[in-house]
């Protein structure tokens, strides 16, 4: 499978999600959706970006937007940090990477002076029809959640 692309339509995926659900893109034909990359649940800048969608979940909600976190944590750590930051919307569990390397968000990183490989903190936003619209990448967390609903709106 190669990389997403700019206004090209997101091949299908399938991935477990919290409340032992499984999300399908194709099931959420007819929705936007927010699709945020993050490294690990319960790190600072982590919670922090998540408690930012939170807060901002009813106005996304109001634009017909499906907001779905991403990390290669477990289904259990996900459940565990989503009830923990009431988070609104679910959290899915790339163990994989097969949704990581689609988006091509697994990127070499630096971790104590050693080079590991770690998801790159990445925003996507994908329109009712299934096509890529606009993406964030390298994203710091200050103001971010913001930039992403002023794209919503725009769409």
């Amino acid at each position: 499978m190669s990389n997403v692309e700019l206004n090209k339509k997101v091949p299908d995926f399938e991935l477990p999600a919290t409340g032992d659900k499984t999300i399908k893109l194709s099931d959420l034909a007819g929705k936007k959706v927010v699709l945020y990359f993050y490294p690990k649940d319960s790190t600072p800048g982590c919670t922090k970006e998540g408690q930012d969608f939170r807060d901002h979940f009813d106005a996304f909600s109001a634009a017909g937007v499906v907001i779905l976190g991403i990390s290669r944590d477990g289904i259990k750590a996900h459940e565990n940090f989503k009830a923990k930051q009431a988070f609104p919307f679910d959290l899915l569990s790339d163990r994989e990477e097969t949704l990581c390397r689609l988006f091509d968000v697994i990127k070499e990183k630096n971790l104590y002076g050693k080079k590991v490989m770690g998801i790159e903190r990445s925003t996507f936003l994908i329109n009712e029809k299934g096509v890529l619209r606009q993406e964030w990448r390298k994203v710091k967390v200050p103001g971010h959640v913001e930039e992403v609903l002023a794209a919503v709106k725009a769409l």
